[in-house]
């Protein structure tokens, strides 16, 4: 891991770093989108940078690993770099999109902390970024020869077979591979994929949406929650999807990706999940009801009503065919009759977490903040919690 001579140095200077790295992420963004402007237009989420979320993202998961591995020098943190792996695999990234990276960061470590910034400080954190790139380039191509698919060639032509209005803001594509001979990818419950439309000003954005339900022989289904917020890039594919998307029409869809799948049916298994998030609660629903699953599932969901929970026949349905499984609805405005202990936000009051308990939670980070709190009360094992987050990773940037 990192070297003995870089450990002291970057101990001793990541404290100013981390104060700085903010600033130093939205310089490196400046320098990188002035020099690339088709990263802005065809890969990176132009929603994320205009929130900030994903400069506060990317702030996070660099303060994090460089305090792995001060902190704990014998170990990597490998569940923070799957996860990022495993988005970038959805996008295509490139190992030599790393070196552009390395190119314009180092050049905004440099203008924001200056003369701070002495030979053994860069030599020291030159060798953090290679560290956790090459971690991830190496994540990155054992997931590609996976798919069997090459770096930056994860795309394939898909036609919408169908579109359900399941919600009033929440549209279903039914997509089936637009080759009459090309078989459909396998995936994992829970995985996604990364969906790219051209934008009338020629962008061509790309969003990640889980699959729903458990695989067929060539369908896949995604939920595309419409974003509101007109005239900002906030939201601009899901609108574009639910506005001009229609039966017939061709996407650029990527092989399945995601590292929030069930990892031990032999244990209890909580799903949480709030709004949208149930998307990949549902297929791992669907699954575990293919498998004739006995275990006991706890199934959480929080909404803001029931007309606006998604999939809401299925998250029902699928829970009833488990026979030792619960389902807990909450709404903030429920209909009548729905019991007063579960209207509101969601809370794991009176529900039992049995012991050796693994949970997979999907929505909000405020949501999944509490409710692995709640967990970790109930003695769930830190390593047992697993969440998936649509958007840039802010769990490590806000903790």
């Amino acid at each position: 891991m990192l070297s003995d001579r870089s450990t002291a140095t970057v101990r001793a200077t990541l404290p100013a770093v981390g104060a700085a790295i903010g600033d130093i992420a939205d310089l490196f963004y400046e320098k990188l989108f002035a020099a690339h402007p088709e990263l802005l237009r065809d890969l990176f989420n132009r929603g994320n940078q205009a929130s900030g979320d994903q400069r506060r993202a990317l702030a996070g998961s660099i303060a994090a690993f460089a305090t792995a591995l001060v902190e704990h020098p014998d170990t990597r943190p490998d569940v923070m770099l799957e996860r990022i792996a495993h988005k970038h695999a959805s996008l295509g990234v490139t190992p030599d999109q790393y070196e552009v990276v390395h190119t314009h960061l180092f050049a905004a470590i440099a203008d924001v902390l200056g003369d701070a910034v002495t030979p053994e400080v860069a030599e020291a954190w030159d060798e953090v970024y290679w560290l956790m790139a090459n971690a991830l380039i190496a994540v990155e191509a054992r997931l590609y020869a996976r798919r069997g698919v090459t770096a930056g060639d994860v795309w394939h032509t898909w036609e919408v077979a169908a579109r359900i209005e399941e919600t009033e803001d929440v549209a279903i594509f039914v997509l089936r591979p637009a080759a009459d001979d090309t078989p459909a990818p396998a995936f994992r419950a829970g995985q996604y994929v990364s969906v790219q439309v051209e934008l009338p000003d020629g962008a061509r954005q790309i969003r990640q949406y889980s699959i729903v339900g458990a695989p067929s022989s060539r369908l896949r289904s995604i939920a595309v929650k419409r974003v509101r917020g007109q005239g900002t890039p906030d939201g601009e594919v899901s609108r574009h999807l639910h506005e001009h998307t229609r039966v017939g029409d061709l996407l650029r869809v990527s092989v399945p990706y995601g590292d929030l799948v069930l990892d031990d049916l032999e244990a209890p298994l909580l799903l949480a999940s709030a709004g949208i998030g149930c998307t990949p609660v549902v297929a791992m629903l669907d699954h575990l009801a293919q498998e004739d699953h006995k275990g006991p599932v706890t199934v959480v969901h929080g909404d803001r009503s029931p007309a606006d929970h998604a999939l809401r026949a299925d998250h029902v349905r699928l829970a009833e065919r488990l026979p030792d499984a619960e389902a807990h609805f909450w709404y903030e405005a429920p209909e009548d009759g729905h019991p007063e202990n579960r209207t509101g936000l969601v809370d794991l009051d009176g529900i039992t977490v049995r012991p050796g308990t693994h949970a997979y939670l999907c929505g909000p980070l405020p949501f999944m903040r509490a409710v692995r709190a709640r967990l970790l009360e109930a003695g769930v094992r830190p390593a047992d919690v697993h969440y998936e987050v649509f958007g840039p990773d802010l769990w490590l940037a806000s903790s």
